[in-house]
């Protein structure tokens, strides 16, 4: 079997994007790893800190014995999505105590997220955690610029901070980061948003983001590894291609199938876990265009 870190290589290699599916309730799943093997896609389980704390995900632990169960190591690997030093209400938190439980029930990639700290800051955070998964054969996921979106309050207007770039990973930091820290994907910011998560925005339709092409390109070329884009849904699919074509690899998926589970979930968990899957494979066929992709990653299957 390939590592979860050569799959995305190849990935980049061969101009495909791999899916990574949130889970903030533990019936997605089956749903969600149902979809990826019907459409023949290799696609990435995954969890949040956000996702156990201010949904229904229960614990780190509790993702991985679901993904224990119904897991497909043909078309799917587990993987620690953003575990922030600084959370989103500004809290300090135990980073490194999480990364160490993920590697222990048995993540196969982990994401620390220091892009609250400085640079040298953040820097520092990602190499420790690159050391204690390395020493574990598992690969790691940094980010460096800010992916608006999860912060409290109203967001900014979308159209200023996209003009103005605010955030946006700055190429030559990237390069720096990427050949100080030894991380393997790197979350960049060039103009996508979270979906929301507080309980009164979160049902609501996800700003239209677009993606600056020539930035991304940039950071690309300075970094020379597999990008990856967080806050997915809701992008133009036209930006979305052209973005694989210019350096992502890795793509974040948690609002186009956590709200159809949500509107449903509490009419019948059967028809919410139907909603998940007609949304994932949707996503897979006609918005990505990856159905059978795991058959193209050498290896995969």
């Amino acid at each position: 079997m390939e590592t979860t870190d050569r799959l995305m290589q190849l990935a980049r290699q061969h101009g495909l994007v791999v899916p990574g599916f949130n889970i903030p309730y533990l019936p997605m799943m089956a749903p969600t790893v149902q979809a990826l093997r019907d459409t023949g896609c290799f696609g990435l389980i995954m969890v949040a800190r956000l996702e156990w704390v201010k949904f229904s995900a229960k614990s780190l632990e509790a993702i991985a014995e679901e993904y224990r169960r119904v897991g497909d190591r043909q078309f799917t690997r587990l993987h620690l999505d953003h575990v922030p030093v600084i959370d989103e209400d500004q809290l300090r938190v135990d980073f490194i105590g999480d990364i160490k439980r993920a590697l222990a029930a048995g993540y196969e990639s982990v994401m620390v997220d220091g892009s609250r700290l400085s640079l040298a800051e953040n820097i520092a955070a990602t190499r420790q955690v690159g050391e204690l998964a390395h020493a574990r054969g598992a690969a790691v996921e940094g980010e460096l610029g800010a992916v608006m979106g999860h912060e409290a309050g109203p967001m900014p207007s979308y159209e200023e901070l996209f003009a103005s770039g605010k955030g946006f990973t700055d190429p030559q930091e990237a390069a720096r980061f990427v050949r100080e820290t030894g991380v393997d994907w790197l979350s960049v910011a060039v103009g996508s948003v979270h979906g929301a998560i507080s309980a009164a925005a979160r049902t609501e339709k996800k700003v239209a983001a677009r993606l600056n092409i020539e930035h991304l390109e940039k950071i690309s070329v300075a970094t020379g590894i597999p990008l990856v884009l967080h806050g997915g849904t809701g992008i133009r699919k036209e930006c979305v291609l052209d973005a694989v074509r210019h350096g992502i690899a890795k793509i974040n998926i948690a609002t186009a199938t956590r709200q159809p589970y949500e509107r449903l979930m509490a009419e019948s968990v059967v028809k919410a876990q139907q909603a998940v899957y007609d949304a994932a494979v949707k996503l897979i066929r006609e918005e990505l265009e990856i159905a059978g992709s795991a058959a193209k990653l050498k290896g995969a299957i």
